[in-house]
């Protein structure tokens, strides 16, 4: 189950972690859009989680990962880590067992842990969330999987909340990047986060925005759930500020998944039925859906494209815009 040029690298880990040299079970666990191998392996009764990068460029820098994932086991974010080898590129870290994680419990549980998280010692910069996404926007366009008359209107708007959101990095805070469901592991009492690849300096808001996706239902939850996160009362600035990085994700996943779930250079089309936000998510929070394949992904694409066209047509997108651009102006 392990590739054979990794056997001896695993052994080594147990060695280093355990004192033993083979494990009592091992089991290969779901990776979704990750290129690592996962397993559950049983030492001395125990479980762990062992992981092995495969990838070997810069955005799978171990050094990074394995350095921020520490960081995040010794404040209790993470799970422990008993082995974190940068060479061989694998990690030994408890196994947690997942249970269901209600959202009447992830709402509340969310934002206290993400608080935690961004408390943290600054993590390493990586890249500028923007300029990451304004690539990915390219590919998507040079694509021409799509009409322009969706892509065009989808990134015009992009580039007006652009123009106004703050990119200065001097108030960026440790972030972990890739708070999708199955990197949330809820044990029944206190929550943990795996699968720090992504983890950089990033926006204070762009972690509490991809959980909301899940958890936050309308605009009073949506205040509650950041003033829990900010532990006071927030203001226009902060609602607003965060309304518009929802924007920006909508338009994210809609790119990401778009280019994820189209054949190369395959047109799509934009009349396929397309799925309601809030029952997708609430599927995808469950596990009853997962990303793995290109029809999921392509209808998670249109999920965020319709909920984004829902909230440019609010006034609240005009006020959020203004209301960031005059905070930037004063």
């Amino acid at each position: 189950m392990i590739p054979e040029t990794k056997k001896i690298a695993v052994i080594n880990a147990l060695q280093a972690a355990f004192g033993v040299n083979e494990f009592e079970d091992i089991r290969e666990l779901v990776a979704g859009l990750s290129s690592a191998l996962i397993y559950r392996i049983v030492v001395r009764g125990k479980p762990y989680l062992l992981r092995i990068i495969t990838r070997t460029d810069a955005m799978s820098d171990p050094a990074r990962w394995y350095g921020c994932m520490k960081t995040a086991a010794e404040a209790g974010v993470a799970p422990r880590i008993w082995y974190a080898g940068i060479e061989d590129r694998i990690s030994i870290t408890d196994f947690v067992e997942k249970k269901a994680f209600p959202i009447s419990e992830a709402k509340v549980k969310m934002p206290d842990l993400l608080k935690r998280l961004h408390s943290l010692p600054p993590f390493p910069p990586r890249v500028n969330y923007f300029d990451a996404l304004d690539g990915f926007i390219q590919k998507l366009r040079d694509t021409k999987v799509l009409p322009v008359s969706i892509t065009d209107e989808v990134f015009s708007r992009y580039a007006h909340i652009k123009s106004v959101y703050p990119r200065n990095s001097s108030g960026w805070v440790a972030s972990h990047n890739d708070l999708k469901p199955e990197n949330i592991i809820f044990d029944g009492y206190r929550v943990w986060l795996v699968d720090w690849e992504a983890a950089f300096l990033n926006d204070r808001y762009f972690d509490p925005a991809v959980v909301a996706n899940f958890v936050v239902m309308n605009d009073d939850e949506e205040k509650d759930y950041l003033n829990r996160y900010f532990d006071e009362e927030v203001g226009e600035y902060h609602l607003a500020r965060f309304f518009l990085m929802r924007q920006v994700l909508h338009i994210s996943y809609f790119t990401v998944f778009m280019l994820f779930g189209s054949a190369a250079g395959e047109q799509i089309d934009p009349n396929l039925a397309k799925p309601g936000f809030r029952e997708f998510h609430d599927r995808v929070w469950t596990g009853e859906i997962t990303l793995e394949t290109n029809n999921f992904r392509q209808q998670y694409a249109w999920a965020h494209l319709e909920q984004l066209r829902h909230n440019l047509q609010l006034k609240r997108f005009e006020d959020a815009l203004r209301i960031v651009s005059n905070y930037q102006l004063s």
